[in-house]
């Protein structure tokens, strides 16, 4: 279970606010990336906070609102189906990462970072692999990211029904690729991700 273990080490270092971050949705062949940063107050209990994907979407969407209740400070940033074709989804993803940090209200002056990647912020970072199921802070920000995300494909599968992106969110599973192959791509599909389209 996450806890406040690498928050505690970097506010006894000095730092002021030290925020968790995360991303949703690297993986999909449409829509956005999503990412959220997530100041919590130092020892703020939150009932069943986890790593999102461990996680009922019901609780996600509970634990949204209790998130947003108490944190000290939180916001959602995304990155475009056209951002990630231009620079590819690491990079489009640490834009995303970067601006929820720059976004958010109380500035941090340090970041954790989920994964093991951190690209471009202007503030020191850590980057924490599984940090999601380590860190209460970056696990409130995965399920900010999460629930944003797929509250997005709901919107999505409204937009463009004959793809069914709200049963797959968007990910490659047969049902989603054969749907691209009958209708051709969205103007929300990344085309770097429909190389299968080629074979």
């Amino acid at each position: 279970m996450p806890n406040y273990e690498y928050e505690q080490k970097h506010y006894a270092e000095g730092y002021a606010a030290v925020c968790g971050c995360d991303e949703a949705g690297r993986g999909p062949l449409c829509g956005p990336v999503v990412a959220a940063a997530v100041i919590l107050p130092l020892g703020c209990e939150i009932e069943g906070l986890n790593d999102s994907k461990k996680l009922t979407e019901k609780k996600r969407e509970k634990l949204f609102d209790i998130i947003r209740e108490k944190a000290v400070a939180y916001a959602i940033c995304e990155a475009s189906p056209e951002e990630i074709d231009e620079i590819n989804i690491l990079n489009a993803s640490m834009l995303a990462m970067r601006r929820a940090v720059e976004a958010l209200s109380v500035k941090a002056d340090f970041a954790l970072i989920d994964g093991n990647c951190s690209r471009g912020f202007q503030i020191p970072t850590e980057t924490v692999v599984k940090g999601d199921a380590k860190s209460c802070s970056i696990a409130a920000a995965s399920i900010l990211a999460k629930v944003t995300r797929d509250r997005g494909c709901a919107e999505l599968d409204a937009a463009y029904p004959e793809y069914g992106i709200a049963k797959h969110k968007g990910y490659p599973t047969k049902e989603h690729m054969d749907a691209v192959r009958a209708h051709g791509p969205s103007p929300i599909h990344r085309k770097s991700f429909l190389k299968f389209l080629d074979k």
